[in-house]
């Protein structure tokens, strides 16, 4: 029997081999599951030629928004493990919003393996042109002179903002009407014509609007301030003790991909992240890009998912 066996294994050793050899014979599909102009789908579209020719193999980028990220990963997720569809995943759809989704259809660790890390990014407190502020002091004074009313935007409920948001109005003791869109585009659309009031978003997709002068930017989430805000505090150093958010972006697999498929999407991603034309692009844009072994990104995400699950316990944040 043992014998008989033994050319059967060689055999689909043999094939997987080849098969990995042959990876990838056609384009491979990025999913962002978000609407297009937000931070995610930004990432995407800046990575995606240089990883095609890294790769040898066109790479298309797909927006399939909706439920907070929640549609486009699901179907990722269920998705043939391949190699040939991607998820474009972060902070909102891998940890912030499954600790505070109640049924969010999928398990971030048992139905995806990551890939690769590509950036983080701070998240800025930004107003619209006609919100009567110009300073976070004035934001807070705006606030607390009607409790609950002052309006703030976020790309979806369950994201990394929204849970800034609820992080913010726990640490500095406000009241704040959060108003989840279905993306950071749409939402970014309605705080330029003033529809909505103040929003806190990826610098990513507010930086250009910073630049022009049409948001002004209050505060940013980091450590540190930002080396293209230079003027503009970090809310720690505003008061809010200790106070840090920032999203990351990397790009998973469907669970069950071949190992050897994993390993050379990931080597081409290092290739792609190391051009310089993509890491200027990035600086560019006030990200960090993230230099991570597939070992060491996969450890960085489990923390990441604690760390949201712990702020979600403590403030009983719950998302239906």
């Amino acid at each position: 029997m043992i014998k008989r066996w033994i050319p059967v294994l060689a055999m689909g050793a043999g094939a997987a081999c080849a098969l990995a050899q042959d990876f990838p014979n056609r384009p491979v599909k990025i999913v962002v599951p978000w609407p297009p102009s937000g931070n995610v789908d930004i990432t995407a579209r800046t990575v995606a030629p240089a990883l095609g020719e890294a790769l040898g193999a066109q790479v298309l980028v797909e927006n399939l928004g909706g439920a907070g990220g929640r549609i486009g990963t699901t179907a990722v997720a269920k998705s043939s493990a391949d190699g040939y569809t991607l998820l474009l995943g972060s902070s909102g759809t891998m940890t912030s919003g499954p600790a505070v989704f109640k049924n969010i259809g999928y398990d971030p660790l048992k139905d995806f393996v990551a890939i690769g890390a590509i950036q983080s990014v701070p998240i800025v407190l930004t107003a619209a042109p006609k919100t009567p502020v110009s300073s976070y002091k004035e934001f807070v004074a705006l606030a607390n002179a009607k409790p609950g009313q002052l309006s703030i935007a976020s790309a979806g409920s369950g994201s990394s903002n929204h849970l800034a948001i609820e992080l913010l109005m726990r640490r500095a003791n406000l009241k704040l009407l959060h108003v989840p869109y279905k993306g950071s585009g749409p939402a970014i659309t309605d705080l330029l014509g003033s529809q909505v009031e103040t929003m806190m978003d990826q610098l990513t997709a507010s930086i250009e609007h910073i630049r022009s002068g049409r948001l002004k930017a209050l505060a940013v989430s980091s450590k540190t301030r930002s080396a293209l805000l230079p003027d503009v505090p970090t809310l720690d150093e505003l008061g809010v003790s200790g106070y840090e958010a920032s999203t990351f972006t990397g790009i998973f697999a469907p669970a069950g991909i071949p190992v050897a498929a994993a390993d050379k999407l990931h080597g081409a991603l290092r290739r792609a992240l190391s051009n310089e034309t993509v890491r200027e692009r990035y600086r560019s844009m006030g990200v960090d890009v993230m230099d991570m072994s597939r070992s060491e990104f996969a450890a960085y995400v489990r923390a990441d998912l604690e760390k949201w699950r712990k702020i979600a316990r403590e403030g009983n944040i719950v998302v239906e």
